[in-house]
């Protein structure tokens, strides 16, 4: 065997076994716990915007930008922008790779590739930095609710003429949005690709870890997950990305469309 596959092999049978070890498992689930009451997600950036997440969940966003290969990336909830500017400089260096490999020079402020995002409240602040940030010419915002029928008809028609499309959901968190939100958006994921619902773990925490927010044990980002696999057989969890990462704020919520 090939020594690459061979590694690759065996990493894979690593990450199949993380799956059935309850008790790693279980330890995972115990540092998240005590991580989130300490607000661990809050401390990290990215090339200079706070981006509300595990390092974890980034390194599974490169891995999956990277082997999808998008051209369009459309994301609910903006927050400071970290993870815009996270999505947006993937793609940016997809667009390098792509140049390198066909050995032609391009202009790094444009690119086909975009990033949408948005949010029911874009802080003056926030967009200023963001529009000022060097990966703004990549980015393109919606300010409105994300399940608003007319913002879900101004990002359809902005997503028009994309051929590799992937989704990220990460706004409000409660299951009547969540859901609302895979129905108008999922169906813009193409084959192969990835629509990531964040904050499933809501679900595995203690009831009322969250008291000052409307989401709960029993409605959260992942019974909205549940419930729209149901009729949406297009749609499988992958889970060797969750068995990879051990701690993730979006267990079931990797789902790949077949």
């Amino acid at each position: 065997m090939d020594p690459i596959e061979h590694f690759r092999s065996e990493r894979a049978a690593s990450i199949d076994a993380y799956g059935r070890d309850g008790d790693f498992q279980a330890l995972s689930d115990q540092w998240r716990e005590a991580s989130m009451a300490k607000r661990y997600v809050y401390n990290f950036d990215w090339l200079g915007r706070p981006i509300i997440q595990y390092p974890q969940d980034i390194m599974a966003m490169q891995e999956l930008i990277w082997a999808t290969r998008p051209d369009l990336v459309i994301e609910t909830g903006i927050a400071h922008g970290g993870s815009l500017i996270l999505s947006a400089s993937l793609l940016a260096m997809l667009d390098m790779c792509d140049a390198i490999e066909a050995g032609v020079s391009f202009d790094p402020s444009q690119s086909k590739r975009k990033v949408i995002g948005i949010d029911i409240d874009i802080r003056a602040h926030n967009r200023a930095a963001i529009e000022s940030h060097p990966m703004a010419s990549r980015i393109e915002m919606f300010q409105g609710s994300a399940i608003d029928p007319e913002i879900v008809k101004q990002v359809r028609e902005a997503s028009a003429g994309y051929k590799r499309v992937m989704v990220c959901l990460d706004s409000m968190h409660t299951h009547a949005h969540v859901l609302a939100e895979l129905e108008a958006y999922a169906p813009l994921v193409t084959s192969g690709c990835y629509c990531v619902v964040f904050d499933t773990l809501v679900e595995d925490l203690p009831a009322g870890f969250f008291e000052d927010r409307p989401w709960d044990v029993g409605d959260n980002p992942k019974t909205a997950v549940h419930e729209y696999l149901e009729s949406h057989p297009e749609f499988e969890i992958d889970r060797s990305v969750q068995n990879k990462l051990m701690v993730t704020v979006a267990p079931d919520g990797f789902l790949k469309r077949l």
